[in-house]
């Protein structure tokens, strides 16, 4: 009790040596706060944005690899993926999620299209939209085409954007399909049709192998039977951005159906049904060995496989800069404090000589004398601490705004003076799609001449918790251990009769 008494009254002999102390530990919590609060806090949006951005993957072709393994022939096919294989690829442990969409066309006769007078669509010489005057493309055109190669209905899978923007909305009572043979369709194209929830209707679909040109297609009808669960209203514009105006791309016919009954009509080599996959890794760090088990289920070499990478940095670059800007800063000032603070401590002993001896020669031990010394830091440290943490707290947010409006600046800046192409910028990939076979995208390519329509981070809402109290407090307890540290070490090279003698 003694040690602690008399350590409590030091702290007001020495009052100018003591404040200076008190001064260092202050500045070095408070910046040590403000440092961390950011660091964390960055760390936490960093890791947020991993998940959200730096995790999608694209399987982009390499065109380099595709002509060196087309050995100089004249045309060369575009690489494709089985849908198959795209599946087998979704059940890799290293993905967060899988976004498996897709779409097809086809015709019906239990329905009644909107605008059906103004013909079909999507098909061979079926593209050129109404004639003049007419009711179609053209009557030769139409009379010289099968039924059903006349497509009046675009048929989708797990695409539902319209729903999630609101454009579109499920009526009351309605549902998206759950399972295999069920169909989701217009309330228009429902009242149009004289139809009701829970009729049955008969979708007709076809892949088809294109051949060798015009007129060399070979066709393969599918027949999809579809239960009707669900209607919705739609507000997006009939026609969309579509140049061309007659029943397959007016809107209002579009059929949602249940992923497994259109991916499962996909043949490799066929085309007519587009999938599409989108892969999420529970961490962005994953890629290469997600690759490497893409490898292995047999993703050809002339794939790439990477993240979005420029959607990422342009995100977080600035986020992630200021982190780095709060570590350096931080860990200087450690530096100098615990030089600081080494310096002063050993000073405070040396002012000391003649009490430490005295304290010896009365019989006190060493480790007692460091304790009463350890306890006057301890305390002043423990009043900085209370004071910092407040001020630090209150001081983060307006650095943190400052700090990170400069790296803002700072990458704009950049990303306007960038002309050169990102990796992965030829655009989007189709895996197992184009003249030979089913669409299979795996997401837009990302980046075009540094390009992104990525928002970067403009602002974060920073505020102390429990892991940075923790933190500061660790660090002061090193700060005045330090000086603890030293005074035992000098302590013990004092002998109290020398210091008493010097003293005389």
């Amino acid at each position: 009790m003694y040690i602690i008494q008399n350590a409590m009254q030091n702290l007001l002999r020495n009052k100018g040596r003591n404040l200076m102390m008190a001064a260092i530990i202050f500045v070095v919590i408070v910046s040590s706060v403000v440092a961390l609060i950011i660091n964390n806090t960055a760390s936490g949006v960093i890791n947020d944005y991993k998940t959200r951005f730096g995790s999608e993957v694209y399987l982009t072709v390499n065109m380099e690899k595709v002509i060196q393994e087309s050995d100089g022939s004249s045309r060369i096919a575009r690489p494709t993926i089985p849908a198959e294989q795209l599946l087998a690829f979704a059940s890799s442990d290293y993905l967060l999620s899988t976004k498996m969409t897709a779409g097809g066309r086809g015709n019906s006769d239990d329905l009644k299209a909107i605008d059906e007078d103004k013909g079909p669509g999507g098909g061979p010489m079926l593209s050129m939209g109404p004639v003049p005057g007419g009711g179609g493309p053209g009557d030769s055109n139409l009379s010289s085409i099968p039924k059903t190669r006349q497509y009046y209905y675009h048929l989708f899978a797990n695409q539902y954007d319209d729903f999630e923007s609101g454009s579109r909305e499920l009526t009351e009572g309605s549902r998206f399909p759950e399972k295999s043979g069920e169909c989701l369709i217009s309330q228009e194209l429902l009242e149009n049709s004289g139809l009701a929830i829970g009729d049955t209707i008969k979708i007709n679909s076809d892949i088809n192998d294109p051949g060798t040109g015009p007129g060399d297609e070979t066709y393969y009808d599918i027949e999809f039977q579809l239960t009707i669960v669900g209607t919705y209203q739609d507000l997006t514009d009939e026609y969309g951005n579509s140049m061309m105006e007659n029943a397959f791309t007016n809107r209002r016919n579009e059929i949602f159906m249940y992923i497994d009954d259109l991916a499962s009509v996909v043949t490799e080599g066929l085309m007519g049904i587009d999938v599409n996959a989108t892969y999420y890794l529970k961490d962005p760090d994953l890629l290469e060995a997600f690759t490497a088990e893409l490898r292995a289920k047999g993703l050809k070499e002339t794939f790439d496989v990477t993240t979005d990478e420029a959607s990422y940095n342009a995100i977080v670059g600035p986020v992630v800069a200021m982190k780095g800007i709060s570590l350096t800063f931080v860990a200087i000032v450690l530096a100098f404090g615990a030089i600081i603070v080494a310096l002063l401590a050993s000073l405070a002993v040396r002012e000391r000589k003649y009490e430490i001896g005295v304290l010896r020669a009365m019989g006190m031990k060493k480790s007692r004398v460091a304790l009463g010394l350890w306890t006057e830091t301890i305390t002043i440290t423990a009043f900085c601490l209370v004071i910092g943490l407040a001020v630090g707290g209150f001081a983060a947010q307006p650095i943190t705004n400052i700090l990170l409006d400069q790296q803002v600046e700072a990458a704009e800046q950049a990303q306007s003076n960038s002309f050169m192409p990102q990796p992965g910028g030829s655009g989007p990939v189709a895996i197992g799609g184009g003249p030979a076979g089913p669409t299979v995208t795996a997401g837009p390519a990302p980046g075009f001449f540094g390009q992104t329509s990525a928002e970067t981070i403009k602002s974060i809402d920073v505020a102390i918790n429990l892991e940075t109290i923790l933190e500061i407090i660790v660090i002061a307890l090193v700060l005045s251990s330090l000086a603890g540290l030293i005074a035992i070490r000098r302590i013990t090279k004092y002998e109290p009769m020398k210091i008493l003698m010097e003293r005389n």
